[in-house]
This record gives C-alpha cells, structure tokens and sequence, in this order.
C-alpha cells in the first residue's frame, strides 16, 4: 500500500467472448478514485509540465496525447522544437485550455481522450468535472505544483499506472527519492543557526519593482528542504509574494538566487536553458545584480549570487533544482554532490526531454573565492 496513492491494477477476465481486460484502479492526489478500463492511450492534458513527466516514463509521450494546451513556456522552445522534430504531431494536435483559464467542456469531450489529467488547484468547477465524468471521461488530478515535496511522486506513479509505463515511473522515482535522502540527512544534522539568509527571486526581471519572492509553501518548501532561511517566509503568509527592497537590503541576504529561462530573454531578465551559453546566463546574471540596492548585499559581495532555470522548478526535473540549491547554499555540507550526473541521467532516461545548454550559473566560478 502506498499512503493515500493505493495505486495497484487490477486484472480481471472477463469471458473467452470478450478476451482479458486490464483495469487500472487508481485514486490521486484529491483521494479520489477513478477506474480505466485498459491503460490510457489518448490523454488530454491541461499543463505541458506533464509532458515533461511523460518523457521520463515513456519513450514517446507525444503519442499519448488528444490534446494539450501548446503552453511551450512550460516545456521550454527548445524542448517543443525537439518534440517538433521527433513527433511531429504534437504541432497539430488540438489545442485546450491551460489549467489556470477557464475550460471549456464541450471543447475537452470533443477530443474524446480516455483520460483528462487536471493539476491541484486548476479552474476546473465541480459541476464541468461531473459532465466530463458523466461523458465517460474519468479526470486524474496531479500535483507538481503546489505540494512539490509531497506529491511529485505521487504524480509520477499514477502516471506510470495510468499509461502503463510503471517499471520506468518507479525507476525515476527510486531515483529521484535516493538523491533526496542524501540531502535531507545532512540538512537534519545543521544547526540552525548554520542556515544562511536565502533571498530566492522568481522570474527574475520579471518586473521593475522589487521584488518577487516566494513565501509559505511551493517554492519555499524546496529553500527550507535544502537547509535555507528563505527571507520570504516571514513577510509573506501565501505561496508567492513581493518584497521591498528596504526589506531585502534589511534582511542582508548571504545567498541570492535568481531564476529565470528562455522565457526572460524579451523581458531583459535572466536567461537560462537549452540554446544558451554560461556566458550569456552570466552576462544577464550581472545585469540583475547591478540594480539598485542589489551590489551591496552581503550575497553579491561574497560571490555568492546564482541563476537557476525556474523550469527546473514545480516539475519532475525538480531533483537538479534541489541538488543546486544545496550547494549554493552549503557548498562544504555539499560539495560532492554533483547536479551535472543528475542530468545526465535525466538526459539518458528522456529521448525528448532537451539537456543541452546552460541550467544554472553563478556570478563567480567555484573556487575563484
């Protein structure tokens, strides 16, 4: 049994007229349960963030689709143009609404998936599930966003149950779990006043004012894992938030990280991700640090200022996110921790999942300080 998952398939015959069904009982991260009569073959998907986790758990996640809601920033260009090239379908697959928007069921049982999967928190209504569900549609809900430590897992497996692609969920899983355990060992044995000040600013240069941060929960759960006083925390009672400058030069930060992708390049932010050099994710690293306020923090002072790719963030590559965190923010505790084998790994795994380029980048090169 695996907690509230209890994900397990169920193989019943049914009749030599009617041959074997394979049903896969499953029940997600609400605690509902829902039965496929077979493993799904034409999912419909409200978040390219599960497109990601279908190419780490099978070789042609493209071919599971009836839809999805063509949102490349989630995935990253280089990645939709990788999936282009591979499976060309995906460029015309039908397109739905993302989870955030509102949704449209006619549009949803027009594509007749066999599957819907919707994210925890999405705007689907109580009222749109039951007409989708009363079409013969059953909705698996999944979680990398809002509870990443707790349910990116969870998502993962019923994943692999629903499409039957288990062995290689479980094998990331297993993955993922050891690399985490090495982390959450050594973080248990600081002290806590060994946890440095953290200043951790979403899509950096997203905006002019100062500044976005994360508070309670989602983002500041992965700091807090980690073993980081996240500076958010205190000022911002909600996931995400913005702080003042006079906060932020107050609470004198002794890491900064920024994040940003592909995404932040026609806004001036930070660039990161596949089609870019380190000198480039570097260069735009230096432009954010060199606003007001930014040059004295006792972070950039100390060199220890670091760009991250957000799309690490809130998905199944969250494990490179967390690895990179840790040794940002204890280099000694982690200095033989090593996210580059992460995502090798992450690369060899996924056939469509791009690796190439740069996903994170500091103002000064280890051992330069």
């Amino acid at each position: 049994m695996m907690g509230i998952l209890m994900a397990a398939i169920l193989i019943s015959g049914v009749g030599a007229s009617t041959g074997a069904r394979a049903e896969v009982t499953l029940t997600d991260v609400t605690g509902r349960q829902i039965t496929l009569d077979q493993p799904a073959r034409r999912l419909l998907i409200t978040d390219g963030r599960f497109l990601v986790a279908l190419s780490l758990i099978h070789p042609d996640p493209v071919s599971l689709l009836a839809a999805w809601p063509h949102d490349i920033d989630h995935i990253g260009p280089d990645t939709y143009t990788q999936l282009r090239a591979t499976s060309p379908a995906i460029a015309s697959l039908p397109k739905v609404a993302g989870s955030a928007r509102v949704q449209s069921v006619e549009q949803i049982l027009a594509v007749r998936p066999d599957l819907a999967v919707f994210p925890l928190g999405s705007s689907l209504s109580d009222e749109q599930r039951a007409s989708i569900e009363a079409a013969g549609i059953p909705v698996l809900v999944l979680d990398f966003f809002t509870y990443p430590l707790k349910n990116v897992d969870r998502s993962l497996r019923l994943l692999g149950h629903a499409t039957g692609s288990t062995a290689r969920a479980e094998r990331f899983i297993a993955f993922r779990r050891e690399r985490m355990r090495v982390i959450a060992e050594r973080v248990a044995h600081l002290p806590e006043e060994a946890r440095p000040a953290v200043f951790l600013e979403p899509h950096a240069g997203l905006s002019e004012d100062c500044c976005a941060s994360p508070g309670n929960g989602r983002i500041g759960e992965y700091i807090d894992f980690v073993g980081g006083d996240n500076i958010g925390r205190d000022a911002i009672p909600s996931p995400a938030g913005w702080l003042s400058l006079e906060y932020v030069i107050t609470r004198a930060p002794e890491v900064y990280i920024a994040t940003g992708g592909p995404h932040m390049e026609r806004r001036g932010g930070l660039v990161l991700g596949s089609g870019f050099s380190d000198s480039q994710a570097r260069a735009s690293l230096a432009h954010l640090v060199s606003r007001p306020g930014f040059a004295d923090l006792p972070a950039v002072l100390n060199g220890r200022a670091h760009g991250l790719s957000h799309q690490l963030l809130n998905s199944p590559l969250d494990i490179m996110a967390l690895e990179y965190l840790a040794k940002s923010i204890h280099p000694t505790v982690f200095r033989d921790i090593n996210p580059d084998e992460t995502r090798a790994f992450i690369s060899e795994l996924s056939a469509v999942t791009s690796m190439d380029g740069v996903f994170w980048t500091r103002l000064v090169e280890p051992g330069s300080r």
